[in-house]
């Protein structure tokens, strides 16, 4: 499997900046709009589970699980990019990723952080 099928992230063109700090470089807060997040629950499918568990026994890295997650963390930061630009954002600062089972049938991850409007140092 490809990097890509285990990394997340923005493309460089997104509408909307997505930072894990307080600020974002070259730019300037002009507005902080307050907290948004994006939320996804996800089941657990009973084969992968399986699956899991003989490779647990084994060692090693769970591919399909961790694949799982990777567009489960996407899909929240989606949403999140989707909640902040309804609001008037084109910034989230001080984004973060929470993650919980749910229920005991699924976990649910949760991409939070602050929405604000920034624009570039100068202009």
């Amino acid at each position: 499997m490809a990097i890509e099928d285990y990394s997340g992230g923005l493309s460089p063109d997104a509408e909307v900046i997505v930072v894990t700090t307080n600020d974002v470089p070259g730019y300037r807060v002009t507005e902080v709009i307050g907290e948004v997040f994006g939320l996804t629950v996800r089941s657990r499918h009973v084969g992968s589970q399986i699956g899991a568990g003989f490779k647990s026994m084994m060692g090693g890295e769970l591919k399909g699980l961790t694949k799982t997650l990777v567009e489960t963390r996407n899909q929240a930061m989606e949403r999140l990019i989707e909640a902040a630009r309804a609001r008037g954002a084109n910034a989230v600062l001080m984004m973060r990723f929470d993650v919980t089972d749910a229920a005991q049938v699924g976990t649910e991850v949760c991409a939070y952080g602050t929405a604000a409007v920034v624009a570039k140092d100068g202009a």
